[in-house]
């Protein structure tokens, strides 16, 4: 007995026929270029996510008043943000120190100068709006030394920043794309309570070695180089560490909580705007960038998968469910603090309200408004220094007393 659908087959024309067998024909090229397509950007937006990120302009500089020194910014998310900050440029000067919003339009904001520029200073256009306020350990004017800390891939650079008996450090870490000195915001408050603050670097950074792919595994395996740091620490003297994590750097930091030899040491960690789960990270600047969901989960199904990662170009698969805090909360430790804002921009703070929720006994939350990514300090820094010398005091931690502490 033949099937109805062959028999019908058989019983059209020719040219009924042909057309079917054209259109199917059709319709599978046209799924397979579909197919590719998705190949095609979840491999590029794989290779994105580990491949260490180049400072790009995010804002122009529109006019620069040298006699009243104030400077017009075309208008961002960032550079309409209340507070001080600083901006990389390419000319005479390579990085300025930004003050308050003096006036502001739908297009523009005008901003005090807080870096004295001279009449004849040529600047590029294009600019970079940052948070880091500070570039140079020198700036400070704090006592320091450059060091060098051996790691698995060689000697990483780090600022040490001695302070009160030597007991208690706050090894600090930076985020994704950035360098050390995003951390030096925090020294200063460290070190008002008596605490010696190590500012390290890490693997495919710009600063320590590089690793053999140069790719990040976003803390699977830079942990190795700030554990080094917490190593170095307890030669040196150090009885209990603070461990300091900004973006990126919160997930090295706990990656160091659960897997340290020096766990006994750790005293506690401080998160600024961390990234505590990569895939909801990930999913939410995809949603942001307008990425499809099926070019976002493509992408960290590649990550995570071995066989991919000649593709990806990933030193080996990345280990989300291990790097994913949140469902690891019953294996934590140290007490946390955790500062972060619910309009962070860039890494969502969903995970850090999970966490608090699954671990109250051990994580305290403060939650910021306003404030964008790893910029707490920047517009609050009354509130944010505040946060850290309560969480210290109420732990101990701090050699100098509690009147003390500036």
């Amino acid at each position: 007995m033949v099937a109805p659908r062959r028999a019908a087959m058989r019983g059209a024309s020719p040219s009924l026929a042909t057309g079917v067998r054209t259109a199917l024909t059709v319709i599978s090229v046209a799924l397979a270029g579909v197919l590719s397509a998705l190949a095609v950007a979840s491999v590029h937006m794989a290779r994105r996510v580990v491949t260490p990120a180049v400072r790009r302009p995010d804002t122009r500089i529109l006019s620069l008043d040298t006699a009243a020194q104030t400077i017009t910014l075309s208008r961002t998310p960032d550079t309409q943000l209340p507070g001080r900050y600083g901006l990389f440029t390419d000319g005479t000067t390579e990085y300025i120190k930004l003050g308050s919003v003096l006036s502001e339009d739908d297009s523009s904001v005008k901003r005090k100068l807080l870096t004295h520029i001279t009449a004849d200073a040529r600047l590029s256009p294009d600019a970079a709006f940052s948070g880091w306020y500070y570039d140079r350990a020198d700036e400070l004017q704090l006592p320091f030394t450059p060091e060098l800390i051996g790691s698995g891939v060689g000697p990483c650079p780090a600022w040490l920043f001695p302070a009160g008996d030597g007991d208690v450090w706050a090894v600090q870490v930076h985020g994704r794309g950035t360098t050390r000195a995003e951390c030096l915001r925090a020294v200063p408050v460290f070190h008002s309570l008596g605490i010696t603050s190590l500012v390290v670097s890490y693997r495919n950074d710009g600063e320590a070695p590089r690793s053999r792919t140069g790719t990040y595994t976003l803390g699977a395996t830079e942990w190795r180089d700030v554990d080094a740091a917490v190593g170095f620490a307890r030669r040196r003297g150090a009885k209990r560490i603070i461990l300091m994590g900004w973006s990126m750097g919160g997930a090295i930091a706990l990656q160091v909580s659960l897997n340290s030899a020096h766990r006994a040491a750790i005293a506690g960690l401080i998160l600024e705007s961390p990234v505590i789960d990569w895939r909801l990270v990930l999913a939410y600047q995809a949603r942001v960038m307008r990425v499809p969901g099926a070019v976002s989960g493509l992408a960290i199904g590649a990550l995570q998968s071995e066989w991919a990662t000649p593709v990806t170009r990933a030193g080996g698969a990345i280990p989300f469910d291990r790097l994913d805090v949140v469902s690891r909360a019953a294996e934590l430790r140290h007490p946390i603090l955790i500062l972060h804002s619910d309009d962070d921009g860039f890494v969502p703070s969903d995970a850090s309200h999970d966490l608090f929720a699954a671990r109250p006994d051990l994580v305290e939350l403060k939650v910021f408004e306003v404030a964008r990514h790893t910029k707490l300090w920047n517009y609050d820094q009354e509130r944010w220094s505040e946060s850290i010398r309560s969480w210290i005091r109420a732990r101990g931690l701090n050699p100098v007393s509690a009147g003390e502490g500036s």
